[in-house]
């Protein structure tokens, strides 16, 4: 693999598959949404095209010449109901038009991340041969990442073009700034009152990233890999982040009637203001998931790695503070 084009390039697992490409002497060609991420990505010198997801002619251009792999790890994560039309557009529509122009133009290999959340809410120990019980879900998210993926594995099987997916679960590490680590912020200010009470995997974000550029390099013509972690309680990933802050951990774990009722009336308030919430319904079925799950293909075929918690949740934390990205105790 000598040349890449990648989506979501400015975010936060995307960011680090960029320097793990670039790192392997590939050479790289983003497309990105917004400005702040075309600026990032124009100061580290990396070729970017500014548009929609789903504009096929922005998309012939970025793909020509034709790379030899698409990377597609952009995506809308939102967890608020007011925002699935949208959620749906980016990630369904959005992925169905980059792939099938991938396909016209002669890409050799589509890689698509998708999520854990598409096997659902089962507490059931997931590989890749579970169903998608994420589909018809609860969580929008969740039937949206499914929608996508089976469009890219359609396009697999059918022999259109090589596809590769991954499934990560929870991702942790440097350059997270919107996802676990608000965890971290809310111990750092003492406002976390305590833990939800499901479990997760969680997946260290340059690991993650190196599966992915394995992944484009396999040799199968479609294959999907499930990408699980360290196996942990919420309550668990806490104690770790306020080890590595130096603060007290809270104890207590959330009961979910408890966590939902603050969800809905999180929800009811930004009905009125426009402005998201903090915390969602969906949001608080994923919080209080029992996730386990079977990544032995990803370990054997990628040299997929586990993590441990702690160490995470140390350089999670140590570059929350390079960045002055944690608020003083109050």
């Amino acid at each position: 693999m000598r040349s890449a084009l990648i989506t979501g390039a400015g975010g936060f697992l995307g960011g680090h598959v960029l320097t793990a490409l670039q790192r392997q002497g590939v050479t790289v060609r983003a497309l990105a949404h917004s400005d702040d991420s075309r600026r990032a990505l124009q100061a580290a010198d990396v070729p970017v095209l500014q548009g929609d997801i789903a504009d096929t002619a922005l998309l012939r251009r970025a793909l020509t010449p034709a790379p030899d792999a698409v990377f597609h790890l952009a995506a809308d994560t939102s967890v608020w109901r007011r925002e699935r039309a949208r959620q749906w557009c980016v990630n369904v529509e959005g992925t169905r038009a980059l792939l099938e122009t991938a396909a016209g133009c002669g890409v050799r290999r589509f890689v698509y991340t998708s999520s854990i959340s598409v096997y659902g809410l089962t507490e059931d120990r997931i590989d890749e041969s579970s169903p998608h019980l994420g589909r018809e879900g609860p969580v929008h998210y969740a039937r949206s990442k499914a929608a996508a993926e089976a469009l890219v594995q359609a396009a697999g099987a059918a022999g259109r073009i090589g596809t590769a997916v991954l499934q990560p679960g929870h991702i942790l590490g440097p350059g997270d700034r919107r996802n676990w680590s608000r965890l971290a912020q809310l111990l750092a200010a003492r406002r976390l009152p305590g833990a939800p009470p499901g479990t997760g995997a969680f997946a260290e974000v340059r690991e993650v990233a190196a599966a992915h550029v394995a992944a484009a390099m396999h040799p199968a013509g479609a294959r999907t890999w499930v990408l699980g972690g360290c196996s942990a309680s919420f309550g668990a990933l806490v104690a770790a982040l306020a080890q590595a802050l130096d603060v007290p951990a809270p104890r207590r774990t959330l009961p979910r009637a408890l966590l939902w009722l603050h969800a809905l009336w999180q929800e009811s308030v930004a009905a009125g203001s426009g402005r998201a919430p903090a915390i969602t319904r969906e949001s608080v079925a994923l919080a209080c998931h029992r996730l386990q799950v079977d990544d032995t293909r990803a370990c054997a075929e990628l040299g997929y790695r586990h993590v441990p918690l702690q160490a995470m949740a140390d350089s999670t934390v140590a570059w929350l503070r390079r960045n002055h990205l944690l608020p003083s105790p109050q």
